[in-house]
């Protein structure tokens, strides 16, 4: 009678433990530490990033159309694109090199330490923050430098403050662009990289992404993203599918 007690005892929490494991199983991919800046943290099994610099993912995007999404859980700086694993991860914002095509949260697309455009163009009035690197159009969607800013100004909760590549602080008005509690996706067919704002595309693609590139977060100024690689908040775009690994698509 004792060994039967034991026996169905043991079964039974080896049934206990499995079901707990089914429910914890780790995710097939997330960010990778070995592919990360020195002072960067990841946290929630690796699916979640603060500190500051920037995170590649565990795997590259080598099907045709791929679709994944973050959300801001707090502020600050922070950007989400695509990089190789050449990329510098040291820096608080993406594109800051060739090697990354970066959506940043000062209201700019960056690529090779360029500003391409503005993503949403606003109706502040265009003031210039003496950066070389940031185009005029960037002037006209009202990013303007940190000195130009009224006192009053910075005590408010009117302007999102963060930095470019180099360090300078740029402040831009709220709330048409992504913050905290949004959700930002990315779609990559290999001819565009296209960003969305809570399921809206953006229309600000990239079309000289080259290479072997990966998922890429970057964060700084106390920022905090998650990466979500499935059960998507908005939906992949038609056509669109989950980050998938490569012996997934054999």
């Amino acid at each position: 009678m004792f060994c039967c007690l034991r026996t169905c005892f043991n079964e039974n929490m080896r049934k206990t433990a499995s079901s707990a494991a089914s429910r914890m199983r780790e995710p097939d991919i997330f960010l990778d530490s070995s592919f990360a800046g020195p002072d960067v943290i990841l946290l929630s099994r690796q699916l979640r990033i603060t500190g500051s610099g920037g995170a590649l993912a565990t795997a590259p995007l080598v099907q045709s159309k791929s679709y994944f999404e973050i959300k801001i859980q707090q502020g600050g700086s922070w950007s989400v694109g695509l990089a190789t694993r050449q990329a510098d991860l040291t820096k608080k914002l993406g594109g800051c090199d060739k090697e990354s095509w970066c959506l940043c949260s000062d209201n700019a697309t960056r690529h090779n330490d360029e500003t391409f455009r503005p993503v949403v163009v606003t109706t502040q009035e265009p003031i210039s923050n003496g950066n070389s690197n940031v185009k005029d159009s960037a002037a006209a969607a009202g990013l303007i430098g940190i000195e130009d800013v009224p006192e009053d100004n910075l005590l408010g909760d009117a302007l999102n403050v963060s930095s470019n590549c180099e360090g300078n602080l740029i402040a831009q008005p709220l709330h048409n662009f992504p913050d905290e509690g949004d959700i930002v996706g990315v779609a990559f067919d290999h001819i565009e990289l296209n960003f969305y704002f809570n399921g809206k595309n953006l229309e600000v693609p990239f079309r000289n992404v080259k290479g072997a590139v990966y998922p890429v977060i970057f964060v700084g100024n106390g920022a905090i993203v998650d990466i979500i690689l499935d059960n998507f908040h908005y939906g992949a775009p038609p056509g669109f599918e989950k980050i998938m690994l490569e012996q997934s698509l054999l």
